[in-house]
């Protein structure tokens, strides 16, 4: 009996439609893409180090990590877009991140194609008879709807994206917000040592006068209370430079040897002379929103797999063609052909549970869409406000508090010169200046860390700042001295 020819085309068909479905994930052209669509976070400097040793294909040898790159960020102070570069392209917690996308899109990727089909292979010797059975079985409702699960592996690979995209925007960030802290620590501990220095010298000098006769156990104490004060702000905040600035470290990735060789900038970089306008950057959001584009892709493919998922809980259907091969004692030889048809039955589970559970899942993705888009305007209105307050409290301690200290010092100058006010009064005063410039230190602190927060936040990725008054003059609690 010829064996029918149904078989042939149906097996050249499930051939055909298995390797339409052997694309692999371009991990390049995704970060290629990730590098498009965040310019303002990646400067197109993203990208996945496979290494000399790595067992997967090599970047082209243009793209491979330069140590020379990384010395000669190294060599001068780091700026933030340098801090930012050399996390981009050094970090090995990032490029392990690129790594596990890489593999989440490889996963999402391979559910769109057929299963393996499964061969079977049977002996039987009965009475002397010999018997071969072959049979090449492959699930025939996932034939049927290859297309529907290459339409959902394609919308997990784009939601993967956009969760690698999303990713990559909390490390930059984060890259951010440790660079302003170590910088503003690090310009911070030079004013609590100036801090430190003055109480050190109104402590002695109050010594020496008590010595003398000139000053009497209450008025020396204060002095040395603000003395004892200041020795532990200045351990703090020494402790506080180099947390912030191992922090930075880490996020960077930086061996012993680079970060001894870590240099920051002095200071801050000066404010913006104007503010990024409301209206911009409300157009900008709408763009460009993350959370917005996972929230909507997650709904379509909690739809699509619904309806996998239960057809293949419940309509379960596998084909095989089947070949047997029968000796018979006598020498003869006879061969048969056929298929076989297995079908799960629905008789003891319709279903039901998981039907209630999917619809609960896609219940959930449409409540999170909802939720995502409604709270998307208001986040961004709570990180412009904080944006704003703190560029107006930065500005105000630069242009009104900090010349009015200044102003202050000097006019206690001229009377220290007149002979007007004593030492500890020129003291008190000095100290009070610098603990102005401090407090102005912490205002653009926190106007740099909101400035991050409210890049984040315009792609999605809101992360939230606190925006307080910094503290005023440190030293108005010492007084005069008598």
């Amino acid at each position: 009996m010829k064996p029918p020819r149904t078989f042939p085309r149906l097996a050249a068909l499930a051939a055909a439609l298995l390797l339409a479905g052997c694309a692999t994930v371009d991990i390049d052209g995704e970060i290629t893409a990730v590098n498009d669509s965040l310019p303002g976070f990646t400067e197109g400097r993203l990208r996945l180090d496979r290494g000399p040793d790595s067992k997967v294909q090599p970047l082209p040898a243009t793209a491979q990590p330069q140590a020379s790159a990384v010395q000669s960020l190294l060599s001068s102070p780091l700026t933030q877009s340098g801090a930012v570069e050399l996390a981009l392209t050094h970090s090995p917690a990032l490029q392990a991140l690129l790594a596990e996308r890489w593999a989440g899109m490889a996963q999402a990727q391979a559910g769109g194609r057929l299963p393996n089909p499964v061969f079977a292979f049977e002996r039987f010797r009965i009475h002397g008879e010999l018997e071969f059975s072959r049979m090449l079985s492959f699930g025939l409702l996932d034939l049927l709807l290859l297309p529907q699960r290459q339409s959902l592996a394609r919308s997990q690979v784009a939601q993967s994206r956009v969760e690698l995209a999303s990713a990559v925007v909390d490390q930059v960030s984060q890259v951010r917000r440790a660079w302003v802290d170590a910088v503003a620590a690090q310009q911070s501990l030079g004013y609590a040592r100036q801090v430190h220095e003055a109480a050190d010298a109104s402590a002695e000098l109050a010594r020496r006068m008590q010595q003398a006769g000139n000053f009497n156990t209450l008025q020396r104490a204060r002095q040395h209370a603000f003395y004892a004060d200041a020795t532990a702000r200045l351990a703090a905040a020494q402790h506080a430079a180099t947390a912030t600035r191992e922090t930075l470290v880490r996020l960077l990735g930086l061996d012993d040897a680079q970060a001894a060789r870590l240099v920051l900038p002095q200071r801050l970089p000066d404010l913006p002379k104007a503010l990024r306008p409301a209206q911009a950057v409300g157009d900008q959001a709408r763009e460009q929103r993350l959370d917005w584009q996972l929230a909507k892709l997650q709904l379509a493919s909690a739809g699509r797999a619904q309806r996998l998922d239960l057809l293949h809980a419940l309509v379960d259907t596998e084909v095989g063609l089947r070949r047997d091969t029968v000796f018979e004692p006598g020498g003869e030889r006879n061969t048969g052909r056929g298929f076989e048809l297995s079908l799960r039955l629905p008789l003891f589970d319709w279903g039901s549970p998981r039907v209630a559970a999917m619809n609960a899942q896609s219940l959930a993705a449409a409540r999170r869409y909802e939720a995502v888009t409604r709270a998307a305007s208001s986040q961004l209105r709570q990180d412009y406000s904080a944006y704003r307050t703190a560029w107006e409290l930065a500005r105000h301690h630069q242009e009104e508090i900090v010349p009015l200290r200044r102003a202050i010092s000097e006019e206690n100058l001229l009377r220290y010169n007149a002979m007007q006010i004593g030492v500890f009064e020129l003291l008190a005063d000095s100290r009070d200046q610098v603990a102005s410039v401090i407090a102005a230190i912490d205002a653009q602190r926190q106007f740099w860390l909101a400035d991050a927060v409210l890049s984040a936040s315009l792609v999605g990725r809101p992360q939230g700042v606190d925006i307080a008054a910094p503290a005023g003059g440190a030293g108005a609690d010492a007084g005069p001295g008598h």
